[in-house]
């Protein structure tokens, strides 16, 4: 689970972020109030009904996206977040947030992965003197909270989406493709094969390795290059069901 860096490239990296700041009497919820880099973040935990969570006893360790990381997302998506009957969804994002426990900067440095309060793993890594939690840079460490710690990072985590979802969003597909392709609509049936398998691609998927991701993007490709209707949507159909079945694993 662990592995050490040297002590030079852990000091190197607590140099560059700083060495940990005095206690505050200040919940996690009020610093990220008071800090004014966070009111999307406050505004989602709201939403989630996240709050009491985030203001107990804990400790916690939040990785906390700015404003600017919100906004990077593709636009509509945080305002459909913010809707009620996406709570449940916002939530599980926001939870992919969470570490149990008051990780400092010295010791996310030592770590390779650390399991969420949303049941998923978040990767860290060293890359080019910044630490990285899957693909968010930390831009700030250690600002310390009573009741935890909060580590600042320029992207939002995004969970792993689960195999089931994977399948039914499949399923879906396929049923609507196929009702299509039997009534002579084969293009409008490749399209929306290819529509589901480009944004489940999109997705960080549980249970699918970089190898079962080339064979993916390789079938799509194939089709794309086809340009008789019927094949083409053949082609994907058999990209679908390949999906279906790594999932599935």
């Amino acid at each position: 689970m662990r592995s050490l860096l040297t002590s030079m490239t852990a000091l190197a990296i607590l140099t560059i972020f700083g060495m940990p700041s005095q206690a505050s009497e200040k919940d996690i919820v009020d610093t990220a109030v008071s800090a004014k880099s966070f009111n999307t973040l406050v505004a989602a935990a709201k939403a989630a009904g996240l709050v009491d969570t985030l203001k107990s006893k804990g400790p916690l360790t939040v990785f906390a996206p700015t404003d600017e990381a919100f906004a990077k997302l593709p636009e509509g998506t945080v305002e459909s977040l913010l809707k009620p009957e996406n709570k449940d969804k916002l939530a599980s994002i926001l939870k992919y947030h969470v570490v149990a426990g008051k990780v400092m900067a010295s010791d996310v440095v030592k770590l390779k992965q650390a399991e969420t309060v949303e049941g998923s793993s978040v990767k860290i890594k060293v890359k080019d003197g910044s630490v990285m939690i899957n693909k968010a840079k930390v831009l700030k460490t250690d600002i310390d909270c009573s009741n935890g710690v909060i580590h600042v990072i320029n992207t939002v985590l995004m969970p792993p989406m689960k195999q089931a979802e994977v399948r039914q969003r499949l399923e879906e597909a396929v049923a609507s493709g196929a009702a299509l392709y039997n009534s002579g609509h084969h293009e409008q049936c490749a399209d929306i094969y290819a529509n589901a398998m480009t944004q489940l691609m999109a997705e960080t998927i549980s249970g699918l390795d970089r190898h079962d991701v080339r064979q993916m993007q390789m079938i799509l490709t194939i089709a794309e290059n086809q340009h008789h209707a019927g094949r083409r949507a053949w082609i994907l159909r058999h990209g679908i069901d390949r999906m279906y079945t790594l999932s599935a694993r």
